[in-house]
């Protein structure tokens, strides 16, 4: 009968039959006979018999060294030491004889002279009285070894993005649409808490694709927001995500329709949108009254921006662009918004 899967068989419990002629023996505790059954051969230990050990010679005897053979290879041990003691004699006398040549070598050969550094690639050198850096020498964040360096080429790098009125180019946009464009954006950075870095460089951004491509007027917000998404990137450490300037668009537009206006900036810009921006260098100038030193211009030069930004200042001010005004009105911004202008008699003044 073949047993279930998974148990194991039973051993049974029935004792097996004796052979036939044996049912009379005794059980296993009874003591074997020492006399082997018939016809088996008798056993025998694993030593020879004694008796018989006057016919069996030994077939490995203990045989005595030779005291001869012995101190011949001893000669021989400690002849072979002496030659291998002087080979190493010899090799550390070569060594030695080596390392004096090299010595000798180096000693002749005259250390090259050092080439003179470049010019180009010299520390500035910046007189004591002009130094705003060195205050900051432990800070590794202000990276003062480079600082004048890194504003000399911003500042060459403005005349690339100098701009021109593109207004005559675009046909469905005027000046005062530009201008709530930029008070929403101002208004974007404040309820984001972005950086002024990117709010300055997202309104070039815009600018300068206005100046290469024309927009339609539905479309100059996504034109803002998006700017204003790509400056995030490049100037903030968590910028907000595309669903956050969808919202502040008050889904106006579709995320596609975002995204393709990215692609679209980015082209136009030949992906190089690290413009210079002046509250970049309005950081470093501010900290010091040798401005002519710093920034390369002097008062003259300066004159022409001056007026035009007092004439804007003494204009009227437009209810449409609110967001500008209460900003700087601030506390935190020391309320500049509310200090007076300055009459154009003054300012000439200060200009001879």
């Amino acid at each position: 009968m073949p047993f279930s899967r998974g148990k194991k068989p039973t051993t049974s419990k029935i004792p097996k039959l004796l052979p036939k002629g044996l049912e009379n023996q005794d059980g296993p505790q009874t003591k074997r006979s020492s006399s082997s059954p018939q016809g088996a051969p008798k056993k025998r230990t694993a030593f020879l018999d004694i008796t018989n050990a006057h016919k069996i010679e030994l077939s490995n005897p203990i045989k005595k060294k030779d005291p001869v053979k012995k101190l011949q290879k001893k000669v021989s041990v400690l002849s072979k030491n002496d030659v291998n003691l002087k080979s190493v004699v010899s090799s550390e006398e070569k060594f030695e004889e080596l390392k004096n040549v090299e010595f000798n070598i180096v000693k002749l050969e005259e250390p090259s002279p050092k080439a003179p550094v470049p010019p180009h690639l010299l520390a500035p050198e910046i007189p004591p009285e002009f130094d705003i850096d060195s205050e900051h020498l432990s800070d590794s964040t202000h990276t003062v070894e480079y600082a004048k360096d890194i504003f000399d080429y911003l500042k060459s790098r403005e005349e690339k993005f100098a701009l021109h009125d593109y207004m005559s180019d675009q046909p469905n946009l005027n000046s005062n649409m530009r201008a709530i464009l930029v008070d929403w954006l101002v208004e974007v950075q404040e309820n984001f808490e972005l950086n002024h870095e990117t709010l300055y460089l997202a309104v070039k951004m815009t600018d300068h694709y206005l100046a290469v491509s024309q927009a339609k007027r539905e479309s100059l917000q996504l034109i803002g927001s998006t700017a204003m998404l790509i400056a995030s990137k490049f100037e903030e450490r968590a910028p907000p995500c595309m669903d956050d300037f969808l919202y502040i668009c008050d889904d106006a537009y579709k995320r596609s329709q975002l995204i393709a206006m990215e692609i679209s900036i980015l082209q136009a810009l030949k992906f190089d949108f690290n413009i210079p921006v002046p509250y970049r260098f309005l950081r470093r100038y501010a900290k010091t009254q040798c401005l002519q030193f710093h920034s390369g211009y002097r008062v003259e030069d300066l004159a022409p921006v001056v007026r035009k930004l007092h004439d804007m200042l003494i204009s009227p001010p437009d209810s449409k662009l609110a967001v500008v005004r209460s900003k700087y009105a601030h506390k935190v911004f020391f309320e500049v918004a509310l200090i007076p202008t300055v009459s154009l008699e003054t300012l000439e003044g200060i200009l001879k």
